[in-house]
């Protein structure tokens, strides 16, 4: 490779705002939202405190937040049933659903490289 192919190759992350790897370490960055992708994966629809039950040392105020920003970026639903009291349900969206290969070789990957 030369001088100027390296240099329009190291371009691409100096684009703050189109830098494919800055857009990913900022939706994963807290160790969070991949554990919570996790267990939407194996469980379908699942409530809040279920979710809760499954990753006990994340506080109710973090998992609002890690669930509200998953939603915001389109990976995750929310439904809410007119029931008293109100039920809400979280589960993948198709592009949830299309990360989830990706996690699932990252997590071998730590598996196998501890």
């Amino acid at each position: 490779m030369n001088r100027l192919q390296l240099q329009e190759n190291l371009k691409k992350y100096t684009r703050i705002e189109d830098c494919p790897i800055r857009n990913v370490v900022a939706r994963f960055s807290g160790k969070w939202s991949m554990l919570v992708l996790c267990v939407l994966a194996e469980n379908e629809s699942t409530r809040f405190n279920a979710i809760g039950r499954a990753i006990p040392d994340i506080s109710p105020k973090v998992l609002s937040a890690t669930l509200k920003s998953l939603e915001d970026d389109g990976l995750i639903g929310r439904r809410i049933y007119a029931e008293i009291p109100p039920r809400v349900e979280y589960s993948l969206t198709a592009k949830g659903e299309s990360l989830m290969p990706i996690l699932y070789s990252l997590i071998a990957w730590a598996v196998e490289n501890r």
